[in-house]
């Protein structure tokens, strides 16, 4: 865990309000752009490009900074075989019992089922970690907190890294995911948090025809 050395002065750009408003503008025209893919092209992404959206999303606000994350980049054939094998797996049990009536039906118009051959098509799978857990530099056992919102927040700044380098995504969230964890030699004391697939849209692909709610349902001014 890295440790704080006191206190440095803030690097803060002051925006007149006409550069935020361009901004934010020109942001929300990429962003509302991002559409989840699941079919991928093998095509290379480069890893500097993996490695540069990793750095952002550590950057992240984090519960009393101990960044309680870690980011499994999988590049290689063999192991994106192992994960997609097992994941389907979890998938058809999913499709086949867990899953409620009101749940497969929710999903129907996103056409997925327990195929996910984008596990082995994509250049990279992140494998990202929730760590309960750190060490500090002494080897001490430290308490992690607010887990789940410090790793919600960096997986959302990793998506928004990626699509900003032109690099398309897909969250996925095999349940249960513990098959992670031995394949990628990762502790116990870690809970394997999502799936992000990444790479490029195959050639042609579609995506479902979805709408998001305006402003007015997802927000108050008060």
């Amino acid at each position: 865990m890295a440790e704080s050395d006191g206190f440095v002065p803030l690097q803060f750009d002051r925006l007149s309000d006409e550069e935020m408003l361009r901004r934010s503008g020109d942001f929300l025209t990429r962003m509302k752009q991002r559409r989840s893919v699941r079919d991928f092209s093998d095509a290379p992404v480069p890893r500097t490009v993996i490695e540069d959206a990793i750095r952002t999303a550590g950057s992240a606000p984090s519960g009393a900074n101990m960044q309680p994350w870690h980011f499994s980049v999988v590049g290689s054939a063999e192991l994106k075989r192992q994960i997609r094998l097992a994941a389907e797996e979890e998938e058809r049990e999913f499709y086949q019992r867990r899953a409620s009536a009101e749940w497969l039906d929710a999903l129907a118009p996103l056409g997925t089922d327990a195929h996910k051959p984008f596990l082995e098509t994509a250049p990279w799978l992140i494998v990202i970690f929730l760590k309960k857990f750190s060490s500090s530099d002494s080897g001490e056992k430290l308490k992690n907190y607010y887990t789940a919102e410090s790793v919600g927040i960096a997986t959302g700044m990793l998506i928004a890294a990626l699509h900003n380098a032109g690099v398309a995504t897909l969250t996925h969230t095999p349940s249960p995911m513990k098959f992670l964890n031995e394949i990628l030699g990762r502790p116990s004391t870690e809970k394997p948090y999502m799936i992000l697939v990444a790479g490029l849209p195959a050639e042609g692909v579609e995506v479902p025809a979805i709408d998001k709610k305006p402003l007015a349902e997802i927000a108050d001014f008060l």
